[in-house]
């Protein structure tokens, strides 16, 4: 069980990462942010690896609730595919997320500690599975139409969605981010 100091911390790297990325941001800059000292931190959080490390798990955490929850309460593979896409937009929109971390972090993969390293693979792999098997699922289905392997697709859809979420920050709006996910997403939408 953590605290509420520790969650806020987590909840402050996970805002400083999304902003700035890994390099640009202090246990000083949370410090100011959770208004506590330092060494408050350090009690938590030993180290800034330790830290972001938390704050991946805690996304892939995340993630994969939500993803689960898409499964169960939609039934339509393209129409989960679309609930997904949608929560990022409204996180793009309205700047509560701007943009997946772990994605953001995957661009810096090379300067990041090894621990980090592997929360950002298992978060991309999980995000692919799901990926996959509503892309398979839909195509079984008849109503997802496939060009490619269902995981060569999955990939293609998770590089498009990062791509235009990193399109969006450039261009400061999510209609780029829209615009592109909604053609990939009428792309897979078999043709009656």
């Amino acid at each position: 069980m953590q605290s509420d100091t520790a969650d806020r911390i987590l909840d402050s790297a996970h805002a400083l990462l999304a902003e700035r990325g890994y390099a640009a941001f202090s246990f000083a800059d949370i410090a100011d942010m959770v208004k506590i000292r330092k060494p408050s931190i350090h009690h938590h959080f030993a180290s800034k690896a330790i830290l972001v490390t938390a704050v991946l798990k805690q996304h892939r955490d995340t993630l994969n609730e939500a993803l689960n929850t898409l499964t169960h309460n939609v039934d339509s593979p393209l129409k989960r595919l679309g609930a997904y896409v949608l929560h990022w937009e409204k996180c793009i929109r309205d700047k509560t997320e701007p943009i997946c971390i772990a994605a953001l972090l995957g661009a810096e993969l090379p300067t990041l500690p090894d621990e980090a390293k592997v929360e950002i693979k298992r978060y991309f792999r999980d995000l692919k599975e799901w990926v996959r098997k509503t892309l398979e699922d839909g195509s079984s289905q008849g109503i997802i139409q496939l060009q490619q392997t269902p995981a060569v697709e999955a990939e293609t859809f998770i590089a498009l969605m990062h791509g235009a979420m990193i399109s969006a920050r450039v261009y400061g709006s999510s209609k780029v981010y829209t615009a592109v996910m909604q053609d990939a997403l009428s792309r897979l939408a078999a043709q009656p």
